[in-house]
């Protein structure tokens, strides 16, 4: 179980690496933004995470996240010269990825140090969206959290249920890929059908 939860970490990381940089690329961000984005996007809500259950950073005990941060924004810098030319979905999909990813594992941690299961979801969901968040914030973008689009809750649903396979007894290694896949369908579906929760609005009318 830890060997499993260790290596889709460390792919988690590669892709929301990746998504960075290729956010990086579609800005026309220098080498040095680009791994600045590729590093928020990649550490930045486990950071979050870490320092509110007050447990030592991740990346801090173990360097070998940096290192495939820092790996995978230079292999995209190499090989994929024109990010303008990848289509914005292909984004949308590698940011799924590491939505999905980190939510759940995130729970998983939070469950793992003791803290009640409604705050482990909130935790899973920090680790999945913060990252995402900081990198559109520093691109100047609305943050997909913040938008219509099922983001949030595809983070919640996947910590949700791992949290409640937990609950019943089923903490192993398909709670965690069924959880994971949960996650990502939800938010799959949201990119493919457009599907969005309802927004918001007020309408001013102006004063007689």
């Amino acid at each position: 179980m830890i060997d499993l939860i260790y290596w889709l970490d460390l792919f988690g990381i590669m892709v929301f690496a990746l998504s960075g940089a290729l956010m990086a690329g579609r800005y026309q961000l220098d080498p040095f933004g680009v791994v600045v984005l590729s590093a928020v996007t990649a550490i930045g809500g486990g950071t979050i995470r870490d320092v509110i259950l007050n447990t030592p950073v991740f990346w801090v005990e173990n360097p070998i996240y940096i290192y495939v941060i820092l790996t995978t924004a230079l292999l995209t810098i190499v090989v994929i010269r024109q990010p303008k030319r990848i289509p914005k979905r292909f984004l949308l999909l590698a940011d799924a990825f590491g939505l999905a990813l980190f939510a759940v594992l995130g729970t998983e941690k939070a469950i793992g140090l003791g803290v009640p299961l409604s705050v482990a979801i909130v935790m899973g969901t920090i680790t999945g969206v913060a990252g995402g968040m900081i990198r559109d914030v520093l691109c100047n973008v609305i943050p997909m959290i913040l938008r219509q689009e099922i983001y949030a809750l595809a983070a919640m649903f996947g910590g949700g249920l791992f949290a409640t396979f937990y609950a019943f007894g089923w903490h192993d290694n398909v709670s965690t890929l069924v959880a994971i896949l949960g996650a990502l369908a939800l938010r799959l579906a949201g990119i493919y059908w457009r599907v969005s929760l309802p927004a918001f609005q007020l309408i001013d009318q102006d004063k007689k």
